[in-house]
């Protein structure tokens, strides 16, 4: 994977996890809608809970990044390639 794919990749997951944790995001995908977003056990929470989690893994994709940023053989291409 480029360098740039990876960045686009970041930036469109950095502006998802934005929009949840401040433009409203989590009060619109509140309830069963948030399994597309978070996880599966997302459907009962409610909204801080819902911005804590975005902000969680805001966080870990951000260290994930900046470390696919320096090695390059960590991107996700690995995976792909090893199955």
């Amino acid at each position: 994977m480029s360098t740039w794919v990876w960045v686009l990749i970041y930036l469109a997951v950095s502006l998802m996890f934005k929009w949840i944790i401040s433009w409203g995001g989590a009060d619109y995908i509140k309830g069963w809608k948030s399994i597309f977003f978070l996880d599966m056990e997302s459907s009962s929470w409610n909204e801080e809970q819902l911005r804590a989690m975005a902000l969680f893994l805001w966080i870990a994709f951000t260290i994930l990044f900046i470390i696919g940023l320096i090695y390059p053989e960590f991107r996700f291409y690995k995976l792909k390639n090893s199955l």
